[in-house]
């Protein structure tokens, strides 16, 4: 198994796999784009012979080449809306419509709430990628995240802002596991059974290094109930698990942190006096106006409610910026526990990926032989060292110097480590929620209890708007808000008690 950090490195790694396929091909993802070209710049190492390095093409050039190749692409269906917008993905896929090989489809299978979530390419089930990246805009960018590289331009032609992001390759049983679970996806959203491929020799990408070999790989699940399906909430039960587990140091990378149920984890043990350090690396703000108004509120609440619990002085919530200070956007999704546990996948810290969305993490775990050895661990921990340290704008091993003059304390290496001005880590502002933004972030939280209060905020909000005229648009936004939420929070209360993993009523 091999971490593979940021979305350059993916798309070559991708690249050489698709050139490798045999028999089968899985691309199992919430967003796809035939338009991205895996290979940027001017390295003709990393281009096709023809210069044409879009998935699109690769994939389609990948089938002639090879007769006995199927390739299979699930997307979430409501991403199709994007489709009319970009250039030649129509064309692309009504090409692949009358394809006997390369076949594309829509995944509807899931609540009229959810999406399906999962990022998973599996290659004739022996070798699989599992994390956060989707094959798609916007997604493509180098450890150096550097403020004007060029290479982060969309096939739109916009340049797209510097992007974190990880997942991780995978070869043995492993890869064989993510094969099952892509063909029963592909099963549920289509209703087609596909064919496993035959045994094949086990593969490699050539030039990535494996952070971890001879290795047991958990897969941990989220599928919500449906069309009869019991829900899944491995997800949500690894990451309690796992912070109550945890002794001396929490790393989390997540795109979203509004699941109060994780933050209350968090805080509990921020709460003891000798829990462990937790650094949480998040983006300045989420990706999109909307998102940013409902998530960036629940968000300070709960990051809030830990600064409350942490009395002492264990918790740094961070985010990374560029050598000119610009916003890293933080996608990836991972957890680090001490030097015992590492998960990587496609949940984010919030209530969708906990239950009703369809995800696909995995993890690898210090257990038996390996804590005698103690080879998994360190690889668990280098894999951190080597997020933190791309963050901290250091080298990995001038980092863990640092971290080992500090006694290996995580918190107090990080506060050395970081600097006032150009790459590194900056503490995450918290913006000041006026009192409608906090009671409707409240009744996301905790949406049975702040009913009332909400309803009496937005009360006194709409008297305001209506005195001062000039606020009209005003009006109208936060209207359209509040029946959003009304909405909501009635369909939350008439859905039935679901139950946790340890069976108390959600």
């Amino acid at each position: 198994m091999a971490v593979i950090v940021d979305g350059a490195a993916y798309f070559e790694r991708l690249q050489q796999a698709i050139a490798g396929a045999e028999r089968q091909i899985l691309m199992i993802g919430w967003d796809f784009d035939t338009r991205v070209a895996l290979a940027r710049g001017d390295d003709p190492a990393r281009q096709t012979p023809t210069g044409d390095s879009r998935i699109g093409t690769l994939l389609r050039r990948a089938v002639r080449a090879r007769p006995m190749l199927r390739v299979h692409v699930l997307r979430w269906d409501l991403a199709v809306v994007k489709m009319a917008f970009r250039g030649t993905t129509l064309p692309f896929l009504l090409d692949w419509m009358t394809h006997d090989r390369l076949t594309f489809r829509l995944d509807a299978a899931h609540p009229i709430d959810s999406c399906h979530h999962q990022k998973l390419v599996v290659i004739d089930d022996v070798l699989a990628f599992c994390g956060g990246i989707d094959v798609t805009r916007g997604r493509w960018d180098t450890p150096a995240h550097l403020d004007d590289d060029q290479r982060r331009t969309d096939p739109d032609g916009e340049m797209h802002m510097p992007w974190h992001d990880a997942t991780a390759a995978v070869n043995g049983p492993a890869a064989a596991a993510l094969g099952e679970l892509a063909r029963d996806r592909w099963l549920a959203a289509t209703g087609e059974e596909l064919t496993p491929p035959p045994p094949l020799e086990t593969r490699w990408p050539d030039g990535l290094e494996a952070d971890f070999e001879d290795v047991g790989v958990g897969i941990a699940r989220t599928i919500p109930a449906f069309d009869g399906t019991p829900a899944v909430r491995e997800i949500e039960a690894l990451y309690l698990a796992a912070i109550a587990a945890a002794k001396r140091t929490i790393y989390i990378e997540s795109q979203y942190f509004s699941e109060d149920g994780i933050a209350e984890a968090l805080a509990a043990r921020l709460a003891e006096p000798d829990g462990p350090d937790v650094v949480l690396v998040l983006p300045l703000e989420a990706d999109g106006w909307l998102e940013a108004k409902l998530m960036d509120s629940v968000r300070t609440i709960l990051v809030e409610r830990c600064q409350a619990a942490d009395s002492h002085d264990r918790l740094r919530v961070l985010t990374p910026v560029t050598e000119a200070e610009a916003a890293i956007y933080v996608h990836a999704k991972v957890m680090v526990i001490d030097d015992r546990l590492l998960r990587i996948g496609s949940s984010n810290i919030n209530r969708r990926s906990m239950v009703t969305d369809t995800e696909c993490d995995l993890a690898v775990e210090v257990t038996g032989s390996d804590a005698a050895s103690g080879t998994t661990a360190k690889a668990i921990l280098a894999v951190r060292d080597r997020l933190l340290a791309e963050h901290l704008g250091l080298e990995q091993a001038d980092w863990q110097a640092m971290l080992a003059t500090h006694g290996g304390q995580l918190v107090a290496a990080v506060d050395a480590a970081r600097r006032p001005q150009g790459r590194s880590l900056q503490p995450l502002p918290l913006p000041l929620l006026d009192p409608a933004e906090r009671a409707l972030a409240a009744a996301q939280i905790d949406d049975e209890d702040a009913v009332e209060v909400f309803s009496a905020e937005v009360t006194k909000a709409a008297a305001m708007w209506q005195r001062r005229p000039g606020l009209a648009a005003g009006v109208g936004i936060g209207l359209g808000a509040v029946a959003l939420a009304a909405v909501w929070l009635a369909r939350r209360k008439a859905m039935p008690g679901e139950k946790t993993p340890g069976g108390a009523p959600q």
